[in-house]
């Protein structure tokens, strides 16, 4: 049996449980204790990784990601969100996404997010057997979800096929790995037809995987759904009879009233991206709220073309300040609430709940060692709130995903970062954007 125990710094377990000196030791990728150092088992074989002081917390998940994306990253900026979607990404993606570029992109997306703290990503985007191959090989965890669209598309020139190629994925890489998970992305209720998001409820339901889909994410799209389906695209849902079988709900942000009740009763969660809503001027998912109402919320980066980094702890520290702006008041979204929306509130998301988002006994050991020697990290006087407003991933020291050791002092043990670097800069150079 594999066996890893991971001490010599503070714990920060999840929000309510800290220890100046913790420890944490797993048995196959699975903890049997975290705790007081002084309690933790000493197994004799055990793989020991040295905190030196270091704090031990869980790894981050990020509920929504494009992470084949990468490669346009700064390509269309200060843009609409239609614009830069219709005119700009659109059109990049038909030019330049295959299996092939999703594969080397999401190598370089797993390792900006893994050295970032990141162990568990949901991925919705096309191609995704490369990025299953790729997330596979780099060791991280992800939930990965087909996209689905009514317009030719990568990997699907004939949107007649989506359901067909959505299936074979799915079939394919459920049960591959105990890192993968798969499910099917209906990218939204404009560029999908009722049929098609009928099509996808009925095959999730079918295969037992989750289903995704963007839902009022600009006032634009808010707007033409009114004018086409006479109500908001939430609403539109409902009154499909679809809103009750869909498991997360991306974006939020142009929720009507007693939208956020409904998709507290519907059971549906939000996956909210305040770094990629604040940019493109859509405005951003009222976090607070939505928890008020019963609504579990995770925190996603969404694709490096919109936000343009995959560091989650930005992600954490944006939503805990954007709450109080919106809301004026500064105990709006507490610290240890912020960092729980990347956690649990991720797991939730990605149906990982009770698997990843806490270091406790029969969760994943997903943790990670956050080097606290740094000046902006001097002094630490409150764990989480250290985390979410004066961390950064650059603070990562070391990364364990079930169990292995995938960051071992900043460098990511699984690839040559290097080179797959210098790989996506030769595309983006073709493509057009910054080599």
């Amino acid at each position: 049996m594999a066996q890893v125990l991971i001490t010599g710094g503070p714990l920060w377990a999840g929000p309510g449980k800290f220890w100046p000196q913790g420890a944490v030791a797993a048995v196959d990728g699975i903890i049997t204790y975290a705790g007081p150092a002084d309690g933790a088992p000493e197994p004799p074989q055990a793989e020991v990784i040295h905190a030196e002081g270091g704090l031990i917390m869980p790894g981050l998940v990020n509920a929504h990601c494009h992470g084949a994306m990468v490669l346009f990253r700064g390509l269309a900026d200060d843009l609409p969100l239609h614009v830069w979607l219709d005119e700009y990404m659109f059109p990049a993606e038909a030019r330049w996404v295959d299996d092939e570029m999703v594969e080397l992109c999401c190598r370089l997306a797993a390792a900006e997010m893994l050295l970032s703290g990141t162990t568990t990503v949901g991925d919705s985007y096309f191609c995704l057997d490369g990025a299953a191959r790729a997330y596979a090989s780099a060791g991280i965890r992800a939930a990965l979800y087909q996209g689905v669209i009514d317009f030719p598309a990568p990997g699907v020139p004939d949107p007649a096929d989506n359901l067909a190629t959505a299936r074979r994925f799915v079939e394919r890489w459920k049960n591959e790995s105990p890192l993968l998970s798969a499910g099917v992305f209906a990218h939204s209720t404009y560029t999908c037809s009722e049929a098609t998001l009928r099509g996808v409820a009925g095959l999730t339901a079918e295969l037992g995987c989750l289903w995704h889909t963007h839902l009022a994410e600009s006032a634009g799209e808010l707007e033409d759904s009114i004018k086409t389906n006479g109500c908001s695209p939430t609403a539109y849902l409902e009154k499909l009879g679809l809103l009750e079988s869909l498991d997360t709900a991306v974006h939020c942000v142009w929720l009507q009233p007693g939208e956020e009740e409904l998709l507290a009763r519907r059971e549906v969660a939000v996956a909210a991206c305040p770094g990629s809503n604040s940019k493109l001027g859509s405005g951003w998912a009222d976090a607070p709220s939505l928890l008020a109402a019963g609504v579990k919320v995770g925190l996603g980066t969404d694709g490096a073309a919109s936000n343009n980094n995959l560091d989650l702890l930005e992600e954490v520290g944006l939503a805990a300040r954007l709450a109080k702006v919106k809301t004026k008041d500064p105990a709006a979204l507490p610290a240890e609430a912020a960092l729980d929306l990347a956690l649990s509130g991720g797991a939730a998301c990605l149906g990982l709940e009770g698997v990843v988002g806490r270091l406790e006994t029969g969760y994943a050991c997903d943790a990670v060692v956050m080097d606290l020697t740094a000046p902006r990290l001097t002094p630490c006087f409150d764990a989480a709130s250290h985390l979410v407003y004066a961390a950064t991933g650059g603070n990562v020291r070391h990364v364990v995903v079930n169990g292995r050791q995938v960051v071992n002092h900043g460098a990511l043990l699984t690839m040559d970062v290097d080179a797959v670097m210098a790989k996506v800069r030769e595309l983006a150079a073709k493509v057009g954007g910054p080599a």
